[in-house]
């Protein structure tokens, strides 16, 4: 049965005015979005492990205290390495090649530093590289070497249990850590920034003040974590327990941002088209290479690997192959600090 004129014209009617309704909208002024309620994230379950803290001005609680500078407390002054030629004057180097192998820790999963290459199934990235030119040195062989995974909390107990030789893996010294281990000098410097979804403007933060009374994902237990409770107390941390969480978190629309050391949140933009880091340096971060605290003989090794992939091109070469497109160039190095 063919429709009746009259209800065609008002179908047609109907139409035109729906459109005409969404281009006014569309012509309006923009308004200004308030905060998401926790209703708008989603019921979706969040990542294993990780749990919502409250805003510390909500609870009334204490904000972390401002940490103390690595630098003031000593920690970036490390061994200076031994003569050319020079024979180790500690075992834990002997021990490592009576074994014929140095145990690395090691992530698996912070992509372009440490992660686990889909095609080939082998670790790869910038800190993997690093620890790869450790082994050449002292074993004569960068293959010699046994990787193995360690969570970002787990990093202390494995050196101070000597479970691994050395710990690679995004480490940030800090006085704290330096109370407990030893740490070579400074390899690599990072910005803490934010992670954002750009397919969210205008309701996307750009900036500290954009985050209050908004979620933002960090990792548990960190100086990145307190960085957002202290400049940020009105936020509602999503704290997880392995950072590549906090790109399922985002994707899943279960936090506004993800705080973390720019090269970590790079390594997640390049997986996923709709999110880019912005916003300022919130803090900085230098990296060093986990030793225990009584292998001084190691220390000293693993800085004149360092001193030499730093004056022979190496440190470049590696930066340039991982880091260079994400982060842009960089004139160098860190300048490393010796305390003898």
């Amino acid at each position: 049965m063919r429709p009746h004129p009259l209800m065609t014209a008002c179908r047609n009617l109907f139409g035109v005015l729906i459109t005409a309704a969404v281009l006014l909208s569309g012509c309006s002024a923009p308004q200004k979005l308030s905060p998401p309620s926790n209703e708008s994230y989603g019921d979706l379950p969040l990542p294993n492990g990780a749990t919502i803290i409250t805003p510390i001005a909500a609870t009334g609680g204490t904000a972390p205290p401002e940490p103390q500078s690595p630098a003031e407390c000593g920690a970036l002054a490390s061994l200076r390495p031994a003569p050319p030629g020079a024979a180790s004057a500690g075992g834990a180097v002997a021990a490592i090649r009576a074994r014929g192998r140095l145990i690395v820790g090691v992530d698996q999963s912070t992509n372009l530093m440490s992660f686990r290459d889909p095609v080939t199934g082998t670790l790869s990235g910038f800190d993997v590289d690093i620890a790869r030119e450790i082994a050449r040195d002292l074993l004569g062989d960068p293959s010699r070497i046994e990787f193995r995974l360690l969570t970002s909390a787990a990093r202390l107990d494995a050196l101070e249990n000597n479970d691994v030789d050395i710990v690679a893996r995004t480490f940030t010294i800090t006085c704290a850590r330096a109370e407990r281990i030893a740490f070579s000098t400074v390899y690599f410097r990072a910005s803490q920034r934010l992670l954002v979804r750009t397919d969210d403007a205008p309701e996307t933060p750009v900036n500290l003040e954009s985050l209050a009374n908004r979620r933002v994902c960090s990792l548990v237990d960190t100086p990145s974590l307190d960085t957002v409770q202290r400049l940020v107390p009105t936020a509602t941390i999503v704290a997880v327990r392995d950072l590549d969480d906090c790109l399922i978190v985002l994707q899943q629309r279960q936090a506004d941002a993800a705080s973390t050391d720019d090269v970590i949140l790079a390594g997640m933009a390049v997986q996923d088209p709709h999110l880019e880091v912005t916003g300022p340096e919130l803090q900085l971060d230098q990296y060093g290479i986990g030793v225990n605290m009584d292998h001084d003989d190691l220390v000293r090794a693993v800085n004149g690997t360092l001193e030499r992939v730093r004056s022979d091109g190496t440190w470049m070469r590696l930066y340039d192959r991982w880091l260079a497109a994400p982060l842009g160039p960089v004139a160098g190095p860190p300048t490393p600090t010796y305390r003898d």
